[in-house]
């Protein structure tokens, strides 16, 4: 029987992206949902390295499975690289997606679009029962823009205009965002150690 990789996330949107990320890889799939008891790691790193490290070790050590967790962070120019690694709560430990994009534009009220430039950045960390841990990462540059577009995604997807482009990445399918998006580039940058722990199959 081929050992399941386990996605360290209780997140249905992160969950349904990495799968769809890894759905050509011959790797069977977990979450955190299938294991009730794994603990709930508190994200108060104070980097998305430190954060995506401690979540992937600790689902690990829980499982002794191999465990792929990430973090993720929007980093503004205008606001020093703000909101950061605090960016899931950006406008409060419990707040929701909307609250977090209305407190980003209204630190940002009044800027130029060329002074609204921002980036994802996306961190994955490879936990593998008795190996080092791995870390890869991946970005994606752009604008936050005036109001809010389109209605797939999550988070501040709604507000991030891809570089090149006028769209938002809650403008773009599903496809689209993972063809393109800090996540995908991250997952893409940690598929060879993919590969090379599930062998042949993957």
């Amino acid at each position: 029987m081929i050992r399941p990789l386990v996605i360290a996330t209780r997140n249905q949107h992160k969950l349904g992206e990495i799968t769809a990320l890894l759905a050509d890889l011959d790797i069977p799939l977990r979450s955190c949902l299938d294991f009730p008891g794994c603990p709930e790691v508190v994200e108060d790193g104070d980097t998305l390295e430190a954060n995506a490290a401690k979540k992937a070790a600790a689902v690990c050590a829980y499982t002794g499975l191999p465990a792929l967790a990430d973090d993720t962070g929007l980093e503004v120019d205008a606001l020093d690289g703000a909101p950061g690694v605090h960016s899931a709560r950006y406008a409060g430990s419990e707040c929701s997606f909307a609250a977090n994009n209305d407190k980003l534009l209204l630190a940002l009220s009044g800027l130029s679009r060329e002074r609204r430039r921002a980036r994802f950045r996306c961190v994955v960390a490879l936990a593998l029962p008795g190996k080092p841990l791995q870390i890869f990462a991946g970005h994606l540059d752009g604008h936050i823009a005036a109001a809010p577009r389109g209605s797939a995604g999550f988070g501040y997807d709604p507000l991030f205009e891809v570089e090149g482009s006028n769209a938002t990445l809650a403008e773009l399918s599903s496809a689209g965002k993972n063809s393109l998006s800090h996540r995908a580039r991250a997952v893409a940058a940690a598929r060879p150690a993919l590969v090379l722990e599930w062998g042949q199959r993957a």
